[in-house]
């Protein structure tokens, strides 16, 4: 046992061993604190292969094992198969996490929610409204959590409140608790969050759901060390049946993508700040720690005899070192290529020079760059004339948009778009009659520069960028990203480097993460000017020529 083992981990590995769960003794399930949460580290070396892990699917919290299956079904069976409309997937999941937690100690999951317990508060999701206005404002993340919580609170509103869940799913008390104090709005919220940062999909049977252990291992980017995957093996209690059929491979379970709360922002599953629970509570006894129940009756066995003719609860979890890990170092999963907008939104925290960071530039903003130089009928006719070319932005929520990479490259749609936004007249008319003439029988590109054939990329159906980077079109680049960057406020990006430098990341996570995100991108829309500075700067050079 390790010496960050406190009594809510030691109520936690004595809960993983009743319920069949099976944690290798060469982990070392570690409390850092209420500031940093759980991590796990090898207490030897661990080598590619090897199994750290087994997880019977029956441990899993879902909508199938919880004690309150009974209510998300009933709620399910109302909503006509409509289910997500009613208590389906994320939600009724939800539901299932309010339910336990309102259990306490009877949960049979009580010393594992233990370590979730205050999770939740570092995601800007249930930040107040103050904070997200003043510390996410201008980020990436400022209006897709104020959508995130319309949606939520209409979720909630239609199908969760104590009031509506009673009236359309009447509960027979003496068969299930239910107490209303535990299904606020700010405990959907919170169950939200988690689900966001933990949740797996582990099958089609049991769908969306938390996989204790597995979701303890903290995030860095690019540095998976181990993976959760299916047992090619049945579990070892049932290893007399007869298995000879999928000895040979293991199926990859796969991160919850929560669409409700991914705006534009591409996200995966975890966590890297797993800021649980009450700490240690004192050095004694752990005894009872919330974790001496007999709660057998919740939840037990309910994976299998459903009539679905679905076996797969005979299978374990596993986790999987997929690189070795030498001894004393922590073992990291890794949630996906995400930027830090995508990891502030799902999990609580960012991470310096994020190579995945990106910013994104709002259609809407290049209209309004555009108003100062053009009238609203030359806007609409070049803009109509990109959109006939088969060009478009990303969109999400009804808002089209263009991200610009780490490196300060945007994406060639914007390029092209604002490159036919500056075409004079003559040049807008040629092209408007060389894609009439031409219809769909050419490329759009060939289109755009058919004057100019010569210089495409027709190799790799590319534009080469200075086809696209006039002088003009430079100078644009120049005034959006100042455009975009005077949404933070007046504060410069050396006011916010050297407040972040005056910053805790333990005492203060929101201020923290926020600052990083803001610099991060911040930063990116200065590789934007450096970028287009660079383009104009050398067009200079071969105009001396």
């Amino acid at each position: 046992m390790g010496k960050g083992s406190s009594r809510r981990v030691r109520a936690f590995k004595r809960w993983m061993k009743r319920e069949g769960i099976e944690c290798s003794d060469a982990l070392d399930l570690r409390d850092e604190g209420v500031e940093i949460g759980i991590s796990v580290r090898a207490l030897a070396h661990l080598k590619e292969g090897d199994v750290v892990a087994r997880i019977p699917k029956l441990t899993c919290l879902t909508t199938r094992t919880t004690a309150a299956r009974d209510i998300i079904a009933a709620a399910a069976a109302a909503g006509e198969g409509e289910e997500e409309s009613c208590l389906g997937g994320l939600a009724g999941l939800a539901v299932a996490l309010m339910y336990e937690r309102s259990l306490g100690e009877r949960s049979r999951w009580a010393p594992y929610l233990e370590l979730l317990s205050k999770e939740e508060e570092s995601l800007p999701l249930v930040w107040s409204a103050d904070e997200v206005e003043r510390l996410l404002a201008g980020t990436e993340l400022e209006g897709t959590v104020k959508e995130d919580k319309g949606v939520m609170w209409k979720e909630w509103k239609e199908s969760i409140e104590p009031t509506i869940l009673l009236q359309m799913h009447p509960l027979d008390a003496a068969a299930v608790e239910f107490d209303p104090s535990f299904f606020g709005f700010g405990d959907y919220l919170a169950a939200r969050t988690l689900i966001s940062s933990r949740s797996f999909q582990i099958d089609e049977y049991h769908g969306v759901g938390m996989v204790p252990l597995a979701d303890l291992f903290n995030h860095k980017t690019g540095a998976e060390d181990v993976h959760l995957m299916t047992s090619p093996h049945k579990s070892e209690s049932n290893t007399t049946q007869e298995n000879n059929e999928s000895d040979t491979t293991s199926t990859s379970i796969s991160a919850i993508h929560d669409d409700d709360m991914s705006a534009s922002i591409t996200v995966d599953e975890g966590e890297d700040d797993d800021s649980g629970g009450e700490g240690d509570n004192g050095d004694g006894d752990d005894s009872e720690g919330g974790d001496d129940d007999d709660n057998d009756d919740y939840g037990e066995g309910d994976g299998d005899g459903d009539g679905d003719g679905d076996d797969s609860d005979d299978d374990d979890l596993e986790m999987t070192m997929v690189k070795d890990v030498k001894l004393g170092a922590e073992v990291f999963n890794t949630y996906g290529s995400l930027g830090n907008a995508a990891l502030l939104h799902r999990y609580g925290f960012t991470e310096p020079d994020n190579p995945y960071d990106i910013v994104n530039i709002d259609l809407e903003l290049i209209l309004q760059w555009s108003s100062s130089l053009f009238s609203g009928q030359h806007r609409r006719a070049r803009l109509s004339l990109w959109k006939r070319l088969d060009c478009s932005g990303c969109v999400t929520h009804n808002s089209e948009y263009f991200e610009v990479s780490f490196n300060g490259e945007p994406e060639i749609e914007m390029l092209v778009l604002l490159y036919i936004m500056l075409l004079p007249h003559d040049a807008y008319y040629k092209m408007d009659l060389a894609l009439a003439t031409a219809g769909s029988s050419s490329e759009p590109m060939d289109i755009i520069f058919s004057d100019k054939s010569k210089k495409s990329c027709h190799k790799t159906g590319l534009l080469s960028e200075d086809l696209l980077l006039t002088k003009s079109l430079c100078n644009a680049l120049l005034s959006l990203a100042d455009m975009r960057d005077s949404l933070y406020g007046t504060n410069s990006i050396e006011d916010d480097i050297e407040a972040l430098g005056r910053c805790c990341c333990l005492s203060d996570k929101k201020l923290y993460h926020s600052l990083m995100l803001r610099i991060s991108e911040r930063r990116i829309l200065q590789k934007l000017k450096m970028y287009a500075a660079k383009e104009t700067s050398v067009r200079k050079k071969l105009k001396r020529k």
